[in-house]
């Protein structure tokens, strides 16, 4: 790699160009909130919802088109970074490539058209720009379709399980009476062969039960067996089959993309002390042995982009080497410095001559102070709740808010006190170091705003006070709800709590590591959305205006249009994902497939049964195998203890394998880097390569 490919390299990876791709890649997400059909409106339901804003032609046209500029100017960096032999070879860029065409191409089609275009192709095509610029998602999606072939298996038995069943269903509830129990059921559930397979469908996932079987269990108790048979073949054998396949799939998935982030590291570092060991025997005519010169690593690492307490620490430690050249032990040691925490040195505090002073500092500044504060704060809380169950019954004209506005004003004045006593104690840096005191005094000083904006406007608490509302909430009621928020002081308990402790430790984990199950998750909703909103916008509309819905009042009970569904639409990109989230909860979701068939044509419910099967189904599924791994990982193969013995040379035993798929390389993953680089000077030979994976 010349110079300026160099130059190029940091420059594309520097945090700014990062930065700015990420930004860029928000911004072509967030337009689907703002471009035709506009989400800028108080409400999304179709009875209230007024007319709204869509932006002139050209302005979101405008800001797209800049961030396919950037797009362009990142694949043409990437293809020229990595040569054009490789980027041939890397199905990822290609495809990047292919997006790029396409979406620059709609977008002609769209400004030639005025923006009046019925189809955006290239809406659809934008979260894949959100997938290629993680590598976490692309491992992700990787292991999906290493598994879809067992899903696909489970899923066709699932399909052979809702015929059979329906088959049978449609055969039982043949009622010949009119008022028989059978014939309800059939008129009900059983109506037809795509209504029977609807019935059970939504019977699968228990939204239903036992509505679907009360008509013919009433006229007969034997009847329970085909639904009870049914639920425990399809809910409680094969859904959750289904989850034990993609678990099996997924076990030792965060410990291989450890592995796989410590070996290119490995790698990298091995060619570099190659690259600085040539460097250091250059045009020496009696060279002093194989190595690097400590003074080439310090030239080097200034040029680096390194986290401002790294560097001085790796500079300290090559020092230490003195002027001897550095053995590729002693610089894979450096690299070592990286995976030491930094343990925060807090500022000094104060020194105060007065005695008393100095009794007070060390009173505030202990724990049992800290108790103390917790305490209040726990009075604080109990106070509020006791209020809200006495007023529950009580009008709100006719509340009587005077002994919890004098309540209020002494919590905040201790609040006060203590933010003023910890700032003696541990002076004003010693006090902001804590995350917990900055949280703490920062509520305080929104508490005092407030309090003090309550009773410039309101006065002082008297018997019969009341605060008027001005708006969505009265300054009075936001006092209230933001002094709830006292409640995250108790955080603070959880490390002195072992069991706690363990649980907030795999929650953190849980969220660090799905950050690429939420890419996912974008994805798949913002796919959705749009074409949700090319497929049923405009369809729901409000009874009388020439809509096929009843009025309320003639609509049969639990009826989309009984239960006021109205918000629930595909009019805009927020109501979409609002009404998407819904389906995914499964809740009541026989009546979005109910509405939307009469709404729209039978057709719908291939739309809204797909989105179950990739969010309830398997979305849901991989989120529960993500949690099972952290919680397996922490006592079983911690991080921490898999990177020591790594970094040690020592082999590493996990009770588990540890590769997507459930398999294991021969060797582990010492033998995997020997076989990609044979031992010797150019090779991956050396104390620190793992003995195995």
């Amino acid at each position: 790699m010349d110079a300026r490919s160099m130059w190029l390299y940091r420059l594309y990876y520097s945090n700014t160009c990062q930065w700015t791709l990420s930004l860029t890649i928000f911004l072509i997400l967030l337009l689907a909130f703002v471009e035709t059909p506009s989400s800028l409106t108080s409400t999304a339901d179709v009875r209230f919802r007024s007319a709204p804003w869509d932006p002139p032609c050209g302005l979101t046209e405008s800001v797209e088109a800049l961030c396919l500029l950037v797009f362009v100017a990142d694949v043409s960096v990437k293809s020229y970074l990595v040569g054009w032999a490789q980027f041939r070879k890397n199905p990822w860029l290609l495809a990047y490539l292919a997006v790029l065409v396409v979406s620059l191409a709609d977008w002609i089609v769209s400004l030639s058209l005025v923006c009046q275009e019925p189809l955006r192709i290239r809406r659809l095509f934008r979260p894949f720009f959100l997938m290629q610029n993680s590598s976490m998602m692309k491992k992700t999606l990787k292991c999906i379709r290493s598994s879809l072939p067992e899903m696909a298996s489970v899923v066709l038995l699932l399909a052979l399980h809702l015929c059979v069943f329906t088959m049978l269903g449609m055969l039982l509830f043949t009622g010949e009476k009119q008022d028989d129990g059978q014939d309800r059921e059939r008129l009900t559930y059983f109506r037809n062969l795509p209504e029977a397979l609807t019935s059970l469908l939504v019977l699968l996932t228990t939204a239903n039960n036992p509505d679907v079987m009360t008509p013919a269990y009433s006229k007969n108790r034997a009847y329970a067996i085909f639904f009870i048979v049914f639920t425990l073949i399809g809910s409680l054998f094969l859904m959750n089959l289904l989850t034990a396949i993609i678990y099996n799939q997924f076990r030792g998935y965060l410990m291989k993309s450890f592995q796989t982030s410590l070996f290119r590291r490995r790698l990298g570092a091995r060619a570099a002390y190659e690259v600085l060991s040539s460097m250091s025997t250059r045009g020496e005519a009696h060279p002093r042995g194989v190595g690097v010169d400590p003074q080439d690593f310090l030239q080097v690492l200034q040029r680096v982009q390194l986290d401002s307490h790294q560097k001085p620490v790796i500079m300290e430690k090559v020092r230490s080497y003195g002027g001897d050249l550095l053995s590729a032990e002693e610089f894979q040691k450096l690299f070592n410095e990286f995976d030491k925490r930094v343990i925060k040195e807090r500022p000094p505090r104060p020194e105060y001559r007065s005695p008393f002073l100095r009794s007070a500092q060390f009173l505030f500044s202990h724990r049992y102070f800290d108790y103390l504060g917790n305490l209040i704060a726990l009075g604080n809380l109990v106070s509020i709740s006791v209020f809200l169950v006495f007023d529950a019954d009580v009008l709100p004209g006719d509340r009587d808010d005077f002994v919890l506005g004098i309540l209020n004003c002494v919590f905040i004045l201790y609040y006060v006190l203590e933010l003023l006593l910890k700032a003696f104690a541990l002076g004003l840096r010693g006090y902001l170091s804590y995350s917990s005191n900055v949280f703490d005094g920062l509520l305080t000083v929104v508490l005092l705003v407030l309090e003090i904006s309550t009773l410039a406007v309101y006065r002082f608490p008297h018997p019969g006070w009341k605060p008027e509302m001005l708006g969505l909430l009265s300054l009075w009621d936001m006092a209230r709800l933001v002094n709830m928020f006292i409640v995250f002081r108790f955080l603070r308990i959880i490390p002195s709590m072992k069991l706690m402790a363990l649980v907030a430790s795999t929650i953190l984990d849980l969220i660090k590591n799905m950050r690429a199950f939420g890419g996912i998750l974008v994805v798949v909703y913002y796919i959705f959305a749009i074409l949700g909103i090319s497929l049923f916008r405009g369809v729901v509309v409000v009874p009388g205006n020439g809509s096929l819905a009843p009025d309320n009042s003639s609509a049969p009970c639990g009826s989309f249009e009984q239960l006021e569904y109205w918000a629930n639409n595909f009019d805009d990109f927020a109501a979409a994902l609002i009404t998407l989230w819904n389906v995914m909860v499964v809740n009541n979701w026989q009546v979005f497939l109910d509405a939307y068939r009469r709404f729209s044509g039978p057709w719908s419910k291939m739309y809204f049964v797909l989105w179950w099967l990739v969010s309830s189904v398997i979305w849901v599924n991989l989120f529960l195998a993500l949690i099972l791994e952290v919680s397996a990982e922490a006592p079983s193969c911690p991080w921490g203890l898999a990177l020591l013995a790594l970094a040690a040379g020592s082999p590493l035993e996990c009770p588990r394998p540890l590769m997507c798929g459930g398999t294991r390389p021969p060797g582990g993953l010492g033998a995997a880097i020997r076989r990609l680089a044979p031992a010797g000077a150019g090779g991956l030979a050396g104390p620190w390569v793992p003995a195995s994976g």
